[in-house]
């Protein structure tokens, strides 16, 4: 998912003393690189019957009592929100909130993203050719007021999501149905094949809300039109409607989010907080300060290069963890004065001419990896793919055998963040200055989320620079989104925006039908065909697939990055 930032603005807080280390820390588990979908090949998955939340009962979970005494948990993070709203939201502090307020009817292990548990359902299973998925409702599952979670909320979440037509939706494309036949059964049908799509449920975007309060009280449309009808969009700012371990207690757009514990939580891992709090802090730097005063619990975005200085601190535990998040640039030749980028020789030649080393090197101190295309290291068809390398001999032999042989100016206008340890204007300028020695020269234009959100849908970019984090575990998700393919949100941004047309590609679009209709090698084959399409479509060029800096106050237990959820809040306990 992507999405930005917004401007800093801090919250003091009074230093709390923290609790000293006590015995070593445990060595931290290394994130299974993900070999297959959550969900079964072979047509058929069911959950078993472990509770819901049950994946926090490893050793490695700590303490996740509802602990009435425990203290708030403070969170400093650079928050990408720009909606509450379920249906709407996409972006990675969207994927916590997500997931502590809106359950989901499966989950993921965070110890192991190919191990699916339940969460609103207790079993499910898809027919032969994966266009048929049954689940089944835990009848113990209650919305936060005490009302049934029932089909009737799953089918209207789901209808809703699709109908809204926002980032996410692309997650129910294809469905022709969702039956109801029971309060407790939910049948969702496709017209083609979708090996994906008991991994897509287990995304936070799918989380069920309770639909009878969404329609009543915030005015929210789940039917056809509802992406002009619905009006519920103001009201999810200062309203929850879910059944997870947490509720919205207030939110200050540039400010803080803050949720209070769910008293009436159905499931086996209610929340051991009684309040978290995520306060906006853009700055790297500032979280660390923070951190190191006692300020905040958690800070999400410390840079590596940084980790030193919280070496020896008893109060405070920090390492780094391998991610399948990653920054990337992307060439939009149907963008409005992007006339240059039309030549695929251009595309081609920029890609060669960009320093990858020393991009991870100036970015995030070499603490990651290059990645070959916009399906990201460990994923299904990333294995036998050579990441770029920079070439300026043949990338000027390219720009010289262009329609531009003397280079050309272009706009590259970018939203100012810092994610995953990375800092864009220090990227973007690594960039421009790599892209000087083939003659085009980049006009850097930082601008915040809104001004880059309206541009980019309205008539598209040149240049831009953007980050991505798994909504799920299946590869789909990368062809779908960053592809040429049917509704892809990259094949409209490339080709223009609204004011242009979506760049497609037949094949891509053969080739994923047949990925989703498949299972084993035959998977793992055409998600690498597809990686080395869009490879050689030269529009996403991925820059940084960094690692992940953790770091936390030392009494804080079982901190984890989920390959679904980022962070999932009632899994945190303390010591």
């Amino acid at each position: 998912m992507e999405n930005f930032g917004n401007p800093v603005n801090t919250i003091h807080k009074a230093r709390r003393p923290r609790r000293q280390l006590s015995g070593a820390v445990a060595a931290l588990c290394a994130i299974s690189l993900i070999a297959a979908a959550c969900g079964s090949d072979s047509g058929t998955d069911s959950g078993g019957s472990t509770p819901a939340g049950d994946a926090a009962t490893s050793d490695t979970a700590g303490s996740t009592s509802s602990g009435g005494d425990a203290r708030e948990l403070i969170i400093a993070r650079d928050m990408d929100l720009q909606t509450l709203d379920p249906q709407r939201a996409y972006c990675d502090t969207c994927q916590i909130y997500l997931t502590a307020v809106y359950e989901t009817l499966i989950g993921i292990d965070p110890n192991d993203p190919n191990v699916q548990v339940p969460r609103l359902a207790t079993d499910w299973s898809a027919n032969d050719d994966s266009t048929e998925f049954t689940f089944n409702l835990d009848p113990n599952a209650v919305f936060a007021d005490g009302t049934p979670v029932t089909s009737a909320d799953v089918k209207w979440s789901w209808e809703r999501l699709a109908n809204i037509e926002g980032p996410a939706s692309y997650l129910m494309g294809g469905y022709t149905a969702i039956d109801t036949p029971d309060d407790a059964t939910v049948i969702v049908t496709f017209e083609n094949p979708n090996s994906a799509f008991l991994p897509i449920v287990s995304a936070s975007y799918l989380g069920v809300v309770n639909s009878k309060v969404a329609e009543a009280e915030g005015g929210a449309v789940a039917a056809p039109g509802a992406a002009t009808d619905d009006q519920a969009e103001q009201w999810f700012l200062s309203n929850s409607a879910g059944s997870g371990p947490y509720a919205l207690a207030s939110y200050t757009d540039g400010d803080a989010l803050v949720l209070s514990r769910n008293e009436n939580y159905w499931g086996s891992t209610p929340a051991t907080f009684p309040k978290v709090t995520m306060k906006q802090v853009q700055d790297s730097t500032a979280q660390l300060q923070q951190l190191q005063a006692g300020d905040v619990d958690i800070a999400m975005q410390i840079s590596v290069d940084a980790m030193g200085q919280l070496e020896g601190d008893p109060n405070i535990v920090s390492n780094t963890v391998d991610s399948y998040n990653y920054v990337y640039i992307a060439l939009s030749p149907g963008a409005v004065g992007a006339e240059g980028l039309v030549d695929d020789n251009v595309r081609q030649a920029i890609k060669l001419a960009l320093d990858y080393d020393g991009i991870l090197d100036v970015t995030v101190a070499g603490a990651g990896q290059k990645q070959a295309s916009p399906i990201p290291n460990g994923f299904i068809g990333s294995a036998d793919l050579t990441p770029p390398e920079q070439n300026l001999e043949e990338a000027k032999k390219l720009m010289a055998a262009s329609d531009f042989p003397e280079g050309f100016t272009v706009n590259a206008m970018y939203p100012t963040v810092n994610v995953y340890g990375v800092d864009f204007d220090t990227m973007m300028q690594k960039v421009q200055q790599d892209l000087k020695a083939i003659g085009v020269e980049l006009e850097l234009q930082p601008v915040e989320f809104p001004q880059w959100i309206d541009q980019i849908n309205a008539e598209g970019i040149p240049v831009t620079a953007v980050y991505f984090a798994p909504d799920h575990t299946d590869s789909s998700q990368y062809v779908q989104y960053f592809g040429s393919v049917d509704g892809s949100s990259w094949a409209t941004r490339a080709g223009g925006g609204a004011a242009g047309a979506q760049i497609i590609d037949p094949n891509q679009n053969e080739l994923l039908a047949q990925a989703l209709a498949s299972s084993g090698e035959e998977k793992t084959k055409l998600y690498t065909e597809l990686g080395q399409s869009m490879m050689d479509a030269n529009i996403i060029v991925p820059l940084v697939n960094s690692q992940l800096v953790q770091a936390y106050a030392a009494d804080i237990t079982n901190m984890h990055n989920s390959a679904c959820c980022n962070l999932e809040l009632n899994l945190l306990g303390l010591k």
